[in-house]
């Protein structure tokens, strides 16, 4: 057997070479180039073929034969299962099997008539899928993977790996969530928020956009009518149109949503007042008092997104809508994606035991219930602290990114216009006059730097073409200077090209 030939290892990959050898010889196996009842060479063989140590060649050997690939033969050696190999080779023929002709006069459905809904036409933000190559990434709500506490999160979940903690979460008997991680919720989170409920007042979500569509699920009909922040943000409006068209625009200002006679009517007024999406403008204390008010008098219910609370830069951040709320006419949503990492899709609603239960048996028939070993890893990482403490380094960190956009900005960009706020990951930034956002995002990519058009946050149909967002949580900080400095050459060039007509109709500034 020519193992050199068979086996090929990097010996400088990140993958283990253990990793590399087992997926090798699994991949001749189900490829048949190790036929079934094939003996392999001896561990101490393939070791000093592959160059490689023994314990190596064994730890695979034995993990292949406890997995049913191989199989020992006392005094014979390793041979491929041929048991195995063989009940392999029956399924690929049953799945091999070609199906029968169509005939002639049957024809396939209309889909474009069934289909009652059209999500794939709505307005998202949405990432090439190279932007982890463009060298100035500007998005928002990604993270810098140097940034994440790998070791910690590790830790946390060997430790959901362990006999006791598995015996937890390994079966699907229940639709409860994992109660450790609702008490680290409730005694670790909300608290910072000015929240205290009981357990029953809490359900775990697949983030905080999976929230709201169970809440839109269950709240939300054709003549339902609900208040939209505007601009605000595009998932929001997404899912509402999938259940009711009467949406109502709730213009934004230097303080949030604005309340006023337009939010007579509404039966539910969905808002950001930590760090309103996509501004960043942080909801005062009087604002938000003004807008209970409101719900009282008018009878609605606010479904306050709690986004990016935690990121305050310069004071402390203002308690929650929910923690200010006496009569339970707030539902309080959160989501752990921005300050851990997307990919994990953990978030939270908060609200009336009542309406809490009935989440649970509707989220029961879209998602059953957020994985619980995922629950289980979230909550020992919140109870052993690395959630604080990973909380304390961002702010640090993003401080400092946050800093940089500004003065960069403010350098070589004076032109544009941004919302000053005292937290978030983000910069909403109004273009020059007479500049196409959308294009500029288009432009900005071909001179390597990606940043996200404002088009998708407006209600309005065209809507604006006027603003840009610009996030930092995945840019290093010593590419934040020259990525604006390149972006301001972009729209110089852009200026420069107008048309002279156009140069006519554009005010001077003052």
């Amino acid at each position: 057997m020519a193992s050199d030939i068979l086996f090929h290892l990097e010996k400088n990959s990140r993958e283990s070479l253990q990793s590399q050898l087992r997926r090798a010889i699994l991949n001749a196996i189900l490829n048949s180039t190790l036929p079934a009842g094939f003996k392999l060479p001896s561990s101490r063989k393939l070791a000093t073929d592959l160059g490689i140590s023994r314990n190596t060649a064994i730890l695979v050997y034995q993990g292949l034969t406890d997995d049913g690939y191989l199989v020992t033969r006392e005094r014979s050696g390793i041979f491929v299962n041929e048991d195995f190999v063989n009940g392999i080779e029956q399924s690929k023929l049953s799945s091999d099997r070609a199906p029968a002709p169509k005939p002639d006069d049957l024809e396939s459905p209309d889909w474009n008539n069934r289909l009652y809904l059209r999500p794939s036409e709505r307005h998202y933000l949405n990432l090439p899928k190279n932007w982890r190559d463009i060298p100035y990434p500007f998005v928002y709500g990604q993270p810098d993977r140097r940034l994440f506490p790998l070791t910690a999160w590790r830790e946390c979940s060997r430790l959901a790996l362990s006999t006791r903690d598995m015996a937890d979460w390994i079966h699907d008997d229940k639709i409860y969530d994992d109660p450790q991680l609702v008490e680290q919720i409730r005694t670790r989170l909300l608290p910072a928020r000015g929240i205290h409920v009981s357990s029953d007042q809490i359900l775990v979500t697949l983030g905080g956009q999976n929230a709201l569509f169970l809440l839109a699920g269950l709240l939300v009909r054709k003549q339902t009518r609900v208040a939209i922040e505007n601009p605000g943000y595009p998932d929001a409006k997404n899912i509402m149109q999938l259940f009711t068209q009467k949406l109502t625009s709730i213009p934004v200002d230097e303080k949030g949503m604005i309340v006023d006679e337009r939010l007579n009517n509404c039966d539910y007024a969905f808002v950001t007042p930590s760090h309103q999406c996509p501004t960043t403008i942080t909801m005062p204390l009087t604002r938000r008092r003004k807008l209970l008010e409101k719900a009282e008098e008018q009878d609605f219910i606010i479904i306050e997104d709690d986004y990016e609370n935690e990121i305050n830069y310069f004071k402390s951040a203002s308690p929650a809508l929910k923690a200010l709320d006496n009569n339970d006419r707030v539902i309080y949503t959160s989501s752990l994606s921005k300050t851990l990492f997307p990919g994990l899709r953990v978030g939270y609603v908060v609200a009336a035991p009542e309406l809490i239960e009935e989440l649970k048996f509707y989220r029961r028939l879209v998602v059953r219930y957020t994985p619980s070993n995922n629950q289980r890893t979230v909550a020992l990482f919140l109870s052993l602290g690395y959630y604080d403490s990973l909380i304390y380094s961002l702010k640090r960190r993003w401080h400092n990114r946050w800093n940089a956009v500004h003065k960069a900005l403010r350098t070589y960009i004076p032109e544009c216009s941004y919302s000053h706020s005292s937290g978030g990951t983000s910069y909403w930034v109004k273009v020059p006059e007479g500049i196409s956002a959308n294009r500029l995002v288009k432009e900005a990519y071909k001179d390597s730097v990606l940043i996200e058009s404002g088009m998708p946050f407006f209600m309005e149909t065209p809507a604006p073409d006027t603003h840009i967002r610009i996030g930092f949580t995945s840019i290093e900080n010593a590419k934040i200077e020259p990525g604006i400095k390149r972006l301001g050459k972009t729209i110089d060039r852009m200026m420069e090209e107008r048309p002279a007509v156009e140069y006519d109709r554009i005010p001077e500034k003052t």
